[in-house]
């Protein structure tokens, strides 16, 4: 590996002088968050910190995503590292100075900091341009947050010219240790579907309910022989969790509705759980309306695959974090989280990682700090630099020398 590569100073030192810079951009995207795959005045306060640097900008047509393409002073590799900029659409409670200005939106998920780490490595790594060997593809994404943001940038070809020949990807986590990075090779989130049943009987007077076929004690029970249908079906080491958030029916106390509508999630770790679960609950649904004279419909709406990162991946992003903080700044995962990435689309196409990074706000302990999704998640903003400093090494080291033996 060359000079820039092995010297983890170089970048923690970089990315401390910049740290004004990244909490600045971060508190200003978290003021004004946006939501979808339009993240207009995002992107524009990302490039206005980028403005006169030696970035290349490529945009689709389909979102407001960008990827700024930095080439090196000699060719080579290239990675691609990933920051995602939309919010949540639900209310803010931290009380926060620069707490969200738009009603009902709120940055909850830590996408806010993402992007403005990365702003800051991109500016770290433009510095030390000339020393670096290939290409490094910083991609500013919108709409993670259900809408296939990453696989909407894919198919207008935002990652065709360079193809990246590896993917990285940071996300901070408020309920973990501040300072320590995690990660894990295979299944490490899981896929996430949207479940559709509608349960339709004969609706009537609620005095007579013989005279009719109530659909509500049918939704009822289709919910809790699925639950019986995960245990029983599924096997314990290739997990799916079937959750029914909403179940929606009649209109008064003294009316039997004709239909009950549930709406829920099915998440899965592997492509095999995730066929077997969309299986049985077309089945077990279908067949548990019908023993009650009542039909069920079921569709199923596909949302973002398994994210599955690649074990030289881990390995190498590992290495780099160590090398600049110490063994201990890194800790392995055992199990996948259950929550989704759509991260995952990058990590189909190319082998790669995303990385957690723990930032439990000061004082607090971790196991009780808010977490992402949460209206009063707050996080620990001297963390960054180091989230900064491990964009920069991990890319680095990789253009010097590929995945870590």
């Amino acid at each position: 590996m060359n000079d820039i590569a092995m010297d983890p100073s170089g970048w923690c030192a970089a990315a401390q002088a910049l740290q004004a810079d990244t909490v600045a951009l971060r508190r200003a995207i978290h003021a004004e968050p946006e939501l979808g795959l339009e993240t207009p005045k995002t992107l524009a306060k990302v490039k206005a910190a980028l403005a006169g640097l030696p970035l290349e900008w490529k945009q689709g047509t389909s979102t407001t995503g960008a990827i700024a393409v930095l080439r090196g002073g000699q060719p080579g590799r290239s990675v691609l590292l990933r920051g995602d900029m939309d919010a949540l659409p639900m209310p803010e409670d931290t009380g926060l100075p620069f707490r969200s200005e738009v009603q009902g939106t709120m940055h909850a998920c830590g996408h806010y900091t993402h992007t403005a780490m990365l702003a800051s490595a991109a500016k770290a790594m433009c510095a030390r341009r000339k020393a670096l060997s290939g290409t490094v593809l910083f991609m500013f994404q919108p709409g993670e947050e259900g809408w296939h943001g990453a696989k909407c940038m894919i198919d207008d070809g935002l990652l065709d010219d360079p193809v990246p020949d590896s993917a990285f990807a940071l996300h901070i986590i408020p309920n973990a240790p501040a300072g320590v990075f995690t990660g894990k090779g295979g299944p490490m989130m899981a896929s996430a579907d949207v479940i559709h049943i509608d349960v339709r009987g004969k609706g009537g007077h609620a005095s007579m309910p013989h005279h009719t076929v109530d659909p509500i004690p049918v939704a009822c029970e289709i919910v809790t022989a699925l639950q019986v249908f995960v245990t029983r079906r599924i096997d314990v080491f290739d997990p799916v969790v079937i959750t029914f958030g909403k179940i929606e029916a009649g209109s008064t106390d003294n009316v039997i509705p004709e239909m009950a509508r549930l709406l829920g999630t099915v998440r899965a770790v592997s492509e095999a759980s995730r066929k077997a679960a969309h299986e049985g609950i077309e089945r077990v649904a279908t067949n548990v309306a019908r023993a009650h004279d009542c039909e069920a419909r079921v569709h199923i709406e596909h949302g973002f695959p398994v994210t599955v990162c690649d074990a030289k991946a881990v390995k190498h992003a590992a290495g780099a974090v160590a090398a600049m903080f110490g063994k201990d700044a890194w800790m392995d995962m055992h199990a996948p989280v259950m929550g989704a990435e759509d991260f995952s689309y990058v990590l189909q196409r190319v082998p790669g990682a995303m990385v957690f990074l723990g930032v439990c706000p000061e004082g607090q302990a971790w196991q009780s700090a808010c977490p992402c999704h949460s209206n009063k998640m707050v996080l620990n903003e001297a963390v960054l630099a180091r989230g900064v400093a491990a964009h920069c090494a991990i890319a680095a080291r990789f253009l010097a020398g590929g995945f870590d033996d």
